[in-house]
């Protein structure tokens, strides 16, 4: 369970990480520039703490897909991002994806 949670811990630090890259400006302003290296850094070191129990097709394919997702859905909802059907369906197709390796991983 613990590797679980850790992998949760590294996707928010990887969209945390990717919003501050929308606000650094093209690496241009040098605080949300630190910020997301930072916070990058610390994902990929808490994604390796995962890979201790986790597989590492099942993690990183759960660690890609949901951070994509969330970052997708905090694009529409905070950057006012178009929001059309055909997103909302390759969402949904993401989601599947990453429940269907979760269960298949578990075998």
């Amino acid at each position: 369970m613990g590797a679980w949670l850790y992998l949760i811990c590294a996707i928010s630090l990887e969209v945390a990480g990717t919003v501050s890259l929308k606000f650094s400006d093209g690496f241009r302003d040098w605080r949300f520039t630190t910020l997301t290296l930072g916070l990058y850094a610390i994902s990929f070191w808490v994604l390796s703490i995962t890979l201790r129990t986790i597989p590492v097709s099942t993690a990183y394919a759960i660690w890609s897909g949901l951070g994509m997702a969330a970052i997708a859905v905090i694009g529409m909802v905070f950057f006012k991002e178009p929001v059309t059907a055909i997103k909302g369906v390759f969402l949904l197709m993401i989601i599947g994806g990453v429940v269907g390796l979760n269960a298949v991983g578990k075998h």
